[in-house]
């Protein structure tokens, strides 16, 4: 057991990082949660809340890596980004896998997630139940290039988050993806060493990319949203009656910042165009025929026969 897992004076004191900017939809969520938890557990568990990965030059597995090892005790995270350790949770950023968010959280709360909570708790994580926070539906923003259907991307250099199936999805539609670190967008986009981008809206504000990009295709080809995962053994140590406590507030603030962000994103739309940013409205329909060669099947064989089966229980059949 590492020396932040160690109880001092009946209090727990651990870490809870994320990479987003203090300045964004999930780190007041984060921090409302983990102050409510410490304030009903009358101090025994405090959990700072680190932005920005703490400005640590780390990949996000490496992260992983330290939640792993208890060095930190709890990530949030994009499911894609954990797709090296844990596959199946690539499930979450399946292109065009889910039409709208009560899908996703049908899903997510439900079988699927459970089965997904199964295979990280194999590998030393616990996946918070009611933990996802939203992000949104992604959207391509280019610096110059509008995005009027799938052959417009031939070409295009685009910056992807890590994982395997943002690369495949993107190479698949004739995109070149560029993977990058979100904090290193910015500066890509600005001196031209990217085309553009894909994210929801609520990460073009809060990241200012509306200063770098002129256009923004409406293309809603994947979800996203950001996994509480921690330590398991870092968990399983917590007394029960503390455990109780952070689940009921993990549900209580994510509930709110879904909320919130889904309401943002609608909001942006209209902001950002404000802001000077042309709208267009892709047609995802040449999307999806590029993708319904062996794209789903691969991603079947990729997922797994049980995890395959719990998504399309909820969203239909894929591919």
């Amino acid at each position: 057991m590492s020396a932040a897992q160690e109880p001092s004076a009946a209090r727990w004191r651990g870490r809870q990082f994320h990479y987003q900017p203090v300045a964004s939809h999930v780190h007041p969520f984060l921090v409302d949660l983990w102050d409510a938890v410490r304030e009903e557990t009358a101090g025994r568990l405090d959990i700072e809340v680190v932005a920005d990965n703490g400005g640590l030059k780390k990949s996000h597995l490496e992260i992983v890596d330290g939640v792993i090892a208890g060095e930190i005790q709890f990530y949030a995270l994009m499911g894609s980004i954990l797709g090296p350790l844990a596959p199946a949770m690539n499930v979450q950023s399946l292109p065009f896998a889910f039409r709208d968010n009560d899908e996703v959280y049908r899903a997510m709360d439900g079988a699927l997630g459970d089965a997904l909570r199964a295979d990280l708790g194999a590998r030393g994580l616990y996946l918070m139940p009611y933990g996802l926070m939203e992000n949104g539906f992604r959207h391509i923003a280019t610096t110059g290039r509008v995005i009027a259907d799938a052959s417009d991307l031939e070409g295009l250099s685009i910056r992807i988050p890590e994982g395997k199936v943002f690369e495949e999805t993107f190479r698949t539609l004739g995109a070149e993806p560029v993977p990058l670190f979100v904090l290193e967008l910015y500066d890509a986009l600005k001196t031209g060493k990217l085309q553009a981008q894909e994210n929801p809206l609520a990460i073009l504000d809060s990241l200012r990319l509306h200063e770098v990009v002129t256009h923004v295709s409406l293309t809603s080809h994947m979800w996203s949203g950001f996994n509480i995962i921690g330590n398991l053994p870092f968990w399983n140590a917590l007394p029960e009656d503390v455990r109780e406590i952070v689940l009921r507030n993990v549900k209580l603030h994510v509930g709110r910042q879904r909320s919130h962000t889904m309401a943002l994103n609608e909001a942006l739309a209209g902001t950002l165009r404000e802001r000077g940013l042309r709208f267009n409205t892709a047609d995802t329909d040449s999307f999806r025929q590029r993708l319904a060669g062996g794209f789903y099947g691969q991603w079947k064989d990729e997922l797994g026969t049980r995890v395959w089966s719990l998504l399309e229980a909820e969203v239909g059949r894929l591919g």
